[in-house]
This record gives C-alpha cells, structure tokens and sequence, in this order.
C-alpha cells in the first residue's frame, strides 16, 4: 500500500465510505438471518425491518423453523450426498489441471498456443448450453460416422455422472488459472532443475506443485463452493430420488408448501446449509495464507 493510500484511509470521510458500503452489503443478509427465526405467518404479514419498528420482532421470534428443517426425513442423507458430490468434484479437476497447467507453462510442444486458446475458449461456453449433449452423452455415448466413440454408459441418475459433469465445466477454469500461477513462479528454479537431470514429473512434484500451493487452495475454495451450492448439474444428472438429493435439492423440495413458498423454512433452511461452506472457506483460508508464505521464493 502507498503512502497517498494510506493517507486515503486515515480519512475520516473514508472511513465513513466504507463503512457505509460494508452496512450495505450486510443489510440483505441481516435480513435473511432475521427472516429465518420468523413465523411464516409474520413473514407473509409484515416486513422484517416493520417488525423491528414496531418493536414485535422479539417476541415473535423461533426455532420451530430450524427444528423442521434439521429434522426432515432424509436430510442427513442429503448432506452426505452433497459432500459424496462436492470432494471428488473438486480433487479430480484440480488433479488434471496441475498437469495440465504445468505443461502448457514448462513445456514446449507443437499447438500448445492453439490448444491453450481452446481451453480459454471452454470457458465461455455457457453451461446450461451444455446440459442436455451431456446428459444424451453419458446415457447412449456418441457414435460418429459409424463408429462408436464413447460406448452407452447409462451413467445418469449416479455420483459418477456429476463428477464428470462438474469436472468438464470446472477443468478450463482451473488450468487456466493454475497455469498463469505457475508461470509467475521463478523460472531459474525449474531450469535449475533441468540442468541438475531431474524430469518433468520430479519438477512438477518437488518443486512446481509445493510453491503453486497458493494457486491450488484458491482455486479448490471456489470449487467446493460453486459444486456444494449448485442446484442446476446435481438435479439434471442424479434426479429428483430422495436418496439422490443434495442438500439444495432437498432443501428447495421442503420449502415449497402447499399455496406457494415457505419462504420461513427457506431462510432457515439456507442458513442451515451455509455452515459447511463457510467451515471449509475459513479452513483453507488458513492453508490459503499459508501457501502464500511457502510459495516466496528466497534469493
């Protein structure tokens, strides 16, 4: 931070700024939070900051909300298909990429331009656009010309499906990411290496993979988070069984009640599934830093 900056924030009127704009961003989830501990009659009724002003909000707040939803047959269930969705669907993008990234960054081959242009290109694709190829794919395969590409797999309605699913939408984000990070890295280093006979995969391993640490916690925080959170790829592929949703699905199934939204066990019900998310964001914030420290470079 420059001096001209800190001079900045030392401002009171600064100070007053961002204050603000933190108190503003937080007033929607305040909100939510007080919403979750209503009566679904006070919330069709009245406003939450109504209820405030007219002083009724402590006496009419409860954890009947809660209770049904912690309570819902199956949820645990639920929980454990989100993370049975969520780990493998973050460690197998990642995998690739590391190599992946490593090798358009250290290693020169024909097209690695062309190929690495079509990976960027991946990313725009939309990815409701790419549900319904995927979902035909992974039943019948693919036959080109004839000649069967990718045999019938019958995959749709398992773990398996997902995991494919959020991998191919995840991987072009993840290499390219992980491959501006390594590129960053001191390229003394690996040519140290190579001059010292050490191969690509000890490279990768001894040295790349321990200073890209920083690169891969970042990039994991943003997966698990994005695949825990989704709602669309695990009802396209897994269905709407009981025992294949996860905790968005199950939680979105509770909340809908018979003359429209429950919209008092739908607050409740994402405050409850917000914990795991924000556990594993704080957790590898930790590793994040750490990695940070670990990835310097001493002259």
């Amino acid at each position: 931070m420059t001096r001209e900056q800190q001079k900045w924030y030392d401002k009171p009127v600064s100070k007053l700024i961002l204050i603000t704009i933190a108190l503003s961003w937080m007033f929607p989830y305040v909100g939510f939070l007080i919403s979750s501990f209503r009566p679904g009659e006070s919330v069709k009724r009245t406003s939450w900051w109504s209820s405030i002003g007219n002083g009724q909000l402590f006496s009419e707040l409860t954890l009947e909300n809660y209770y049904e939803i912690l309570f819902a047959e199956n949820l645990s269930r639920s929980f454990f298909n989100s993370f049975a969705v969520s780990i493998p669907s973050t460690i197998i993008p990642i995998t690739i990429a590391a190599f992946a990234a490593y090798a358009f960054a250290f290693i020169d081959f024909r097209g690695k331009e062309v190929a690495f242009i079509f990976v960027v290109g991946m990313m725009i694709i939309p990815l409701q656009m790419s549900l319904i190829p995927l979902l035909k794919l992974m039943k019948g395969g693919a036959i080109l010309f004839g000649v069967t590409i990718i045999p019938e797999l019958s995959l749709n309605g398992t773990f398996v499906a997902v995991w494919f699913a959020h991998t191919g939408f995840g991987l072009p984000l993840a290499t390219f990411l992980l491959r501006d990070f390594m590129m960053s890295l001191p390229k003394s280093v690996v040519e140290s290496a190579k001059i010292d006979g050490a191969s690509h995969l000890t490279t990768f391993f001894k040295l790349v993979l321990p200073l890209s640490v920083a690169g891969i916690a970042a990039f994991a925080t943003f997966q698990f988070l994005w695949v825990y959170n989704d709602f669309l790829v695990a009802n396209v592929f897994m269905g709407i069984k009981p025992e294949n949703l996860v905790v968005t699905s199950h939680v979105a199934q509770l909340t809908v009640g018979n003359y429209g939204e429950e919209w008092h066990l739908r607050t409740s019900g994402a405050v409850i599934s917000m914990i795991v998310p924000l556990i594993v964001f704080f957790t590898l914030q930790r590793f994040f830093v750490r990695g940070l420290i670990g990835g310097s470079v001493k002259g």
